[in-house]
């Protein structure tokens, strides 16, 4: 179809850059893995290994940051609690369904270091009345994400330190060893209720640790191995 066939200009396509070169990934989707890491889960009141769950954000929730630079998220309307979730993402370059996790390797073309921001007060009241957390999780500007080293240049991953620092200060800081569902499972169990394309990006799941942010805080992320991620609350 034409461009001029639509009633109005289609959006760009969101894209992150991918290091070491000019190539960039088009978003397809943002899935999120909610409490994959058992102290987190503990701190929201959780226990155990209970089985996976997910939830989304639109692709142009991503906040695309080049590396070596300092991105800019908005503090977002009707919420007095924003918190910060730095994570793992992984990004896929094969798409497929009912993927076996010995095989989910196969469809990863890479990783990044992510944040997953969350109205933490309009998620609880959702979680209060049995509702979805679309409002706490799903708005603009709430999935900053840099740049995409893709998998063989990403050293070892699973076991790859992850932590977070605002205006300087330890926040989040644990491994990604310590996942309760791993990136493989993660694949497995989401393969099955999705079919997965090349595109879309995992987030993987946030350590202990999370708290809140105002304006003007700076949220410095890091994966051993990827670009580090950094965002400051505007």
């Amino acid at each position: 179809m034409a461009s001029q066939d639509f009633v109005f200009a289609p959006a760009p396509v969101v894209s992150v850059p991918v290091a070491g070169g000019a190539a960039r990934f088009p978003i397809h989707r943002i899935y999120c893995v909610g409490r994959n890491y058992e102290e987190h889960a503990k701190e929201m009141g959780f226990t155990g290994r209970e089985p996976p769950f997910f939830f989304m954000k639109p692709a142009d929730a991503a906040v695309v940051v080049d590396a070596g630079t300092t991105g800019t998220a908005a503090y977002p309307t009707l919420t007095k609690n924003l918190h910060h979730e730095i994570e793992l993402v992984v990004a896929i370059g094969t798409g497929g369904k009912n993927i076996a996790a010995a095989d989910a390797h196969k469809h990863i073309f890479g990783y990044a270091v992510g944040l997953d921001m969350t109205r933490r007060d309009l998620q609880n009241d959702m979680k209060k009345q049995g509702r979805p957390w679309d409002i706490g999780k799903s708005f603009e500007q709430s999935a900053p994400i840099g740049p995409i080293v893709p998998k063989a240049e990403a050293g070892d991953i699973e076991k790859a330190a992850i932590s977070l620092q605002v205006n300087g200060t330890d926040r989040q800081r644990s491994n990604v060893s310590q996942l309760i569902w791993n990136i493989a499972e993660t694949i497995e169990h989401l393969s099955a209720a999705w079919e997965l394309q090349p595109g879309d990006l995992i987030y993987t799941g946030t350590p202990e640790g999370v708290a809140a942010v105002v304006k003007g805080d700076l949220l410095e992320g890091e994966v051993a191995g990827l670009p580090r991620l950094s965002v400051r609350i505007a």
